[in-house]
């Protein structure tokens, strides 16, 4: 439950002090953002907490996932984000197959989502036990605006694992070298990765034809065994009725 990823209540008051209503497309001024508070230093960019957690060994549609996947916050500010952040839980602290997401706000933490379906992401694996400091470092270094590639980033993903924990860094654009260049060199110097630490770029086409094929491949080997089982108990009723007597072979 969402309740259990804080370590006590958060200052409920001072953030809904902080909404401020903008104009939408029809004129109205029904849609309401986080906004800097008086005498606050604002980001470049809001940003918003996801959430989400699932069982192993049930593959998620995107629909499920979606579904799953819960907003936990809006940050406009950096005192803002302090706040908030120092009551959340530490990935290091997370069980199970969970994952925490910070994103530019109207994106959401999906590959099919306008803003990524053209991206992709910088992979890093690490092992148990280094999850939290390396998550706070991309974080802060996503909001201070040190990858330096203009409005490429989208957001970053810790997802707490059994045997590891998993740390990606998304953008808008997967086929522009120059830039997922740069975000794997400031990845590097902002984790102080050392030189071996072996990194992955995978676009995100890439693993929406995995996940589909994963999913095609999984739905054929059910249907075989499914229809494999149903023969090998249509054999046995013959057997067992020929036994029986009940069926004259002529």
């Amino acid at each position: 439950q969402t309740s259990c990823l804080f370590f006590s209540p958060k200052d409920e008051h001072s953030q809904e002090e902080s909404k401020c209503l903008h104009d939408s497309n029809d004129g109205t001024n029904n849609n309401i953002n986080m906004c800097p508070g008086v005498g606050e230093h604002p980001l470049q960019y809001n940003y918003t907490f996801w959430y989400s957690r699932r069982t192993p060994s049930r593959p998620a549609s995107s629909q499920s996932y979606e579904q799953n996947i819960r907003q936990i916050g809006t940050v406009a500010s950096v005192e803002q984000f302090w706040r908030f952040y120092s009551h959340l839980v530490r990935p290091g602290d997370l069980s199970g197959h969970s994952d925490f997401h910070l994103f530019k706000e109207g994106i959401k933490p999906m590959w099919e989502d306008e803003s990524n379906r053209s991206g992709g992401k910088w992979i890093i694996r690490l092992r148990k036990g280094l999850a939290s400091r390396f998550w706070e470092n991309i974080i802060l270094a996503m909001l201070g605006e040190q990858f330096m590639v203009g409005e490429e980033i989208c957001g970053a993903v810790v997802s707490i694992r059994f045997q590891e924990d998993i740390l990606s860094i998304w953008n808008r654009t997967s086929n522009d070298q120059m830039t997922t260049s740069r975000i794997r060199d400031t990845l590097r110097r902002v984790l102080n990765l050392p030189t071996n630490t072996i990194m992955e770029y995978k676009t995100h086409n890439d693993s929406l034809r995995y996940y589909y094929y994963f999913c095609t491949t999984a739905a054929t080997t059910v249907w075989f065994f499914c229809s494999s089982r149903s023969l090998l108990i249509w054999r046995l009723h013959v057997v067992r009725n020929m036994v029986l007597g009940e069926l004259r072979v002529t």
